[in-house]
């Protein structure tokens, strides 16, 4: 009978599972480190408690949460130096000062800078936007210029000045190819026909005398590059024969003809600006030679008819 009082065999300790509810307590911080448990932290002295437990952060958590800050601080000064580049670009593209040069150097006297500084701070003053240089619509700036002042041909360019705040704007001034005389009123025009009377440069040579009776607007055109082409290959031509060409006449009734007068020649020269003017020019010469050799001084003398001149 003794197999029915057979004692069971006995389990070794360390395989026996403990139920004992009194290991399912909480740990407290006194507890953290005991036998059998698996230590996390670090050498660090900084421990985080949450919920009255102790979290001791390991060398490679503490690496990633100093990563982590680098990045966010460096993004913050990456930002701060960014905003501050700006708003030094911003100051430097700034016109709060206007500074006026021309870029011809060959003036026969100086501008008066006040007279265009005034006229562009007038033209910022209509567009306040344009006093960011990147803003600035140099035609639109040229534009007003030649309205308020004909002499001034285009706005050549913009650049910072000497100091924060200022913008050196540099003009090209009108060059006259000629002078032009309406109502006894000077004006010179350029070699685009523009009008205008402030003239920087030395008096040209040629002076138009308008006898059309035409009104006249300034920093209109009143003559086309053709016509003062012509008169400007008759001036240089005659000068080439030995003539000094002192008056180029518009006269009333046409805009296709121009007389002209020759110093020490008393007679007008009636030119056609349909017929190329070295062949006028060398009919010109042919006859003042024949009527200074006669001793003869007509009012004028007609070339316009191509191997005929006429006078009276």
């Amino acid at each position: 009978m003794g197999i029915f009082n057979k004692k069971p065999q006995s389990v070794p300790g360390r395989r026996q599972v403990h139920d004992d509810k009194s290991d399912q307590t909480h740990a407290t911080p006194q507890s953290v480190f005991q036998r059998n448990r698996t230590l996390t932290g670090s050498t660090s002295q900084r421990v985080n408690h949450t919920s009255g437990k102790a979290d001791l952060k390991s060398p490679r958590t503490h690496a990633h949460h100093l990563a982590t800050m680098r990045r966010k601080v460096g993004m913050i000064l990456l930002i701060i130096l960014g905003v501050a580049g700006l708003i030094f670009w911003l100051l430097i593209q700034f016109t709060a000062t206007v500074n006026v040069s021309v870029s011809d150097t060959r003036l026969a006297r100086p501008i008066d800078k006040a007279r265009y500084e005034k006229a562009i701070n007038d033209y910022l003053g209509f567009n306040p936007v344009a006093r960011l240089r990147f803003a600035l619509n140099g035609k639109d700036l040229t534009g007003f210029l030649n309205s308020a002042l004909p002499e001034v041909d285009q706005v050549v360019g913009t650049s910072l000045g000497s100091s924060i705040g200022t913008t050196d704007f540099t003009l090209s001034m009108r060059r006259p190819v000629a002078g032009w005389q309406i109502n006894n009123h000077q004006y010179f025009v350029d070699e685009k026909g523009v009008a205008f009377e402030q003239n920087y440069y030395d008096n040209p040579t040629v002076q138009i005398v308008d006898e059309s009776g035409a009104a006249l607007q300034q920093g209109a055109t009143i003559a086309s590059n053709r016509f003062l082409g012509f008169v400007g290959r008759v001036v240089a031509l005659a000068g080439a024969r030995g003539y000094t060409v002192t008056n180029a006449i518009l006269p009333s009734g046409t805009t296709r003809q121009l007389e002209i007068k020759l110093k020490d020649v008393a007679a007008r020269i009636k030119f056609s600006i349909d017929r190329p003017a070295g062949e006028q020019v060398e009919d010109m010469a042919r006859a003042v030679n024949y009527l200074q050799s006669h001793g003869l001084s007509p009012d004028y003398v007609d070339i316009r008819v191509s191997g005929k001149a006429f006078y009276r």
